[in-house]
């Protein structure tokens, strides 16, 4: 997928989550050699670290949802969380983005 395609998604996700009234505290922050945090959320006082996975079809972005990306995004947002000295409640969102929907894929866990 090209970077303007990817973009254009993040956005779509980031519209989405602000009509259901999440805060977006910053997106794309990336942890050097750990990875990227595409969006950062709050709602209710829980911080929510939100992975964006978009394609032509649901299932193909389901399926690059790997327990490597988890990992990768569980790392970075420790360090997230030790940097800016935050002690809260968190969990991990992923965003589907096809043509035709966006989907919310709520904690998700390794």
């Amino acid at each position: 997928m090209s970077k303007k395609k990817g973009d254009e998604a993040e956005e779509k996700a980031k519209s989405f989550l602000q009509n259901l009234k999440y805060e977006i505290i910053e997106q794309n922050f990336y942890a050097k050699k750990l990875g990227e945090i595409d969006i950062i959320a709050k709602k209710d006082n829980v911080y929510f670290f939100c992975e964006v996975k978009s394609a032509n079809d649901y299932e193909v972005a389901v399926n690059n949802i790997t327990p490597s990306k988890l990992s990768k995004i569980k790392r970075s947002l420790d360090y997230y969380l030790q940097i800016k000295k935050l002690n809260v409640a968190y969990c991990i969102h992923v965003i589907i983005v096809t043509p035709s929907s966006i989907d919310l894929l709520e904690n998700v866990t390794l």
